[in-house]
């Protein structure tokens, strides 16, 4: 198994080197794909993560790779996260990218990754930050989630006039001020405040 883990990720280098020399991206995904096909079983799988792991931030090489992945685990909750951000990053869409949100969910409820591409992919944005209200109270530590859903509830109450937006986005933009550790968040936290404090709806 060594051998085709070292095999595969030699080839995976190698087709990125050649992109990265040309910016052929059509060439760039033919290779994978083709690379990807040819692992199979368990063996195959763990062989396209351990290739594919350099790469995880370049949409471009891990959606070919995760693509099959997928296709081997397909119970394997982080997997279909990595495919979705690649999805999202390539312009796949919501629709795409949400349903393996919410299968991940369904195999790892405790996938916090899953989680936030679920909120990220509603379109709606009333529904967008009640998604993201339910994310910050599943995981209650998750700073990222309470930012987010302050932006939103933020965005919602000035384009609809909601106070009730508006007071959500008031309280979560003060809870993450409590606890805040460096001076830069504290002033650009306090300017959120002041100004959604002084709303008019």
């Amino acid at each position: 198994m060594s051998t085709q883990i070292s095999d595969l990720s030699a080839q995976v280098h190698d087709a990125v080197a050649r992109y990265d020399a040309t910016r052929d991206a059509g060439a760039l995904v033919s290779r994978l794909l083709t690379l990807a096909a040819e692992a199979e079983g368990d063996a195959g799988a763990e062989a396209l993560l351990a290739a594919a792991a350099p790469y995880r931030q370049i949409p471009e090489v891990a959606g070919p790779l995760y693509e099959r992945v997928v296709a081997l685990r397909p119970d394997d909750a982080q997997a279909l996260v990595v495919l979705g951000n690649a999805y999202w990053l390539t312009g796949r869409g919501p629709e795409v990218v949400g349903e393996l949100a919410t299968r991940a969910i369904g195999i790892d409820p405790t996938n916090r990754g899953a989680w936030h591409m679920w909120a990220l992919t509603e379109s709606d944005p009333r529904q967008r930050t009640q998604r993201w209200l339910q994310v910050t109270r599943r995981f209650p530590q998750d700073q990222l989630a309470k930012a987010l859903l302050a932006d939103n509830a933020a965005s919602l109450a000035g384009a609809e006039h909601d106070d009730e937006a508006l007071a959500l986005a008031i309280a979560t933009y003060e809870e993450l001020h409590a606890s805040a550790e460096h001076p830069e968040q504290r002033a650009a936290l306090d300017h959120a405040l002041n100004t959604l404090k002084g709303w008019k709806l």
